[in-house]
């Protein structure tokens, strides 16, 4: 077995990678269970912007409180504000109509960022945002900040959340 040095979130939350919404009128139940997980069991369907969700819920399945609410900007009064972002951190980003989280995992060579995050393109998956987007950087409290540099990687550019 391999003890990985990833923060314990993200090793949660890269076991669920390329899951996907279900078009139509059945419902994923792992993002159903997303819901659950921050408190929010009321939201019954997989096409309610779950981004929040997926963020709160691997925070929690691994002992971390989250903001338990279903807005992606409920994130930038979370944990501890940083300046600059670290691997791991959660990240809001602005979009139209609202916001966007999920969590930097690296960066491509112009700068974007590279975010694990739910409800992109409809899925869990990792994908870049330009800095011009971000709204804050957050850190769990009572946790060690991840001080290694961001890795660099190649990636899509994220074409849709919600």
């Amino acid at each position: 077995m391999t003890i990985s040095t990833e923060p314990r979130w993200l090793v949660e939350g890269r076991k669920y990678m390329g899951q996907m919404e279900i078009k139509g009128p059945r419902h994923n139940p792992l993002i159903l269970q997303f819901w659950k997980d921050i408190k929010r069991g009321g939201i019954k369907d997989d096409e309610t912007p779950w981004c929040a969700a997926y963020v709160g819920s691997m925070l929690e399945r691994v002992g971390i409180k989250s903001t338990r609410f279903e807005s992606a900007k409920s994130y930038l009064n979370w944990g501890v504000g940083l300046r600059e972002p670290a691997y791991g951190c959660v990240v809001v980003f602005s979009r139209d109509g609202g916001g966007h989280v999920g969590f930097v995992v690296g960066q491509r060579q112009n700068g974007d960022l590279m975010v694990l995050g739910g409800n992109q393109s409809d899925a869990i998956n990792i994908r870049a945002f330009s800095h011009s987007r971000i709204t804050g950087f957050r850190w769990p409290v009572n946790e060690p900040l991840d001080s290694r540099p961001l890795p660099l990687m190649n990636g899509t550019s994220s074409v849709k959340e919600s």
